[in-house]
């Protein structure tokens, strides 16, 4: 088994590339996982795995072939290499550099007649997304479409605050233009979350096929969904503010269709 004890490794310099860099992750089609939990995640969701590294100071090998196959790739560190890959301040001691997937609408597939979806148009913080991608999961719907993207999904920052469910979502990327052709398509209800001439989002009926749409916190969303939108949804603010944070209004509005489904 290989070992790497510096940190001047042309290996480890580049991992540390393909952390800080879209760019690289785009034209290498790898990425890095970090973290038990966010590794198994991806096992579970079909991803492939190149390489496995390990520092043997924090976990053992055993623990490592507990996850993957023997068969795989394995690296161990030092603990010093370790902690200069180590994103994260509670450390685990494994690190896996995996392929990346394609996330084309084209590769979309409902198991449910009626879908429930949240796009997010445009967000941009890499801490919304990843919390987006929580309430995603937690409510197990069907798919989120990430509009006109403004973070690579493989973003150490994602996977680190999704928890893992950037793996565990079933997503696909494209223009607001791409996503809304494909849902009228479809025939899924478009129910876009604006003050512009809106319901009170408890008021509409999310029990057909239907796509919940979000934007930023600081400009909403453009007039693009907004007009291809059945019905623009507001949650009533009842006290001096007059926004919410992103994650926690797509919450809101997911709960109550999964509510009117019967959590189906």
């Amino acid at each position: 088994m290989k070992e790497i004890t510096s940190i001047q490794n042309s290996f480890v310099k580049n991992l540390l590339k393909l952390q800080e860099k879209a760019r690289e992750r785009r034209k290498q089609g790898r990425f890095i996982i970090e973290g038990k939990r966010e590794i198994t995640l991806a096992i579970s969701s079909g991803y492939e795995f190149e390489t496995i590294l390990f520092s043997p100071e924090i976990i053992s090998e055993n623990e490592v072939l507990h996850l993957f196959n023997a068969n795989i790739n394995r690296i161990t560190i030092a603990k010093e290499v370790y902690q200069k890959l180590a994103y994260r301040d509670s450390t685990e001691g494994i690190i896996a550099v995996a392929k990346a997937i394609n996330f084309s609408l084209e590769n979309v597939q409902f198991k449910n007649k009626s879908p429930l979806i949240l796009i997010i148009e445009g967000v941009e913080k890499p801490g919304n997304i990843g919390a987006l991608l929580r309430t995603a999961d937690a409510a197990n719907i069907d798919a989120v479409f990430i509009a006109n993207p403004k973070s690579d999904l493989y973003n150490t920052n994602i996977i680190r605050s999704s928890v893992g469910c950037v793996f565990t979502n079933q997503i696909a990327v494209g223009t607001s233009e791409e996503i809304i052709a494909f849902l009228q398509e479809k025939n899924i209800h478009i129910y876009a979350a604006t003050l512009q001439n809106s319901n009170e989002y408890h008021k509409e009926n999310y029990t057909e096929s239907t796509a919940i749409v979000v934007g930023t916190e600081a400009t909403g969303l453009t007039a693009t969904w907004r007009t291809a939108a059945k019905q623009n949804i507001n949650i009533p603010m009842q006290g001096q503010i007059d926004s919410m944070n992103v994650s926690v209004s797509a919450a809101i509005i997911l709960y109550e269709a999964k509510r009117q489904r019967d959590f189906k």
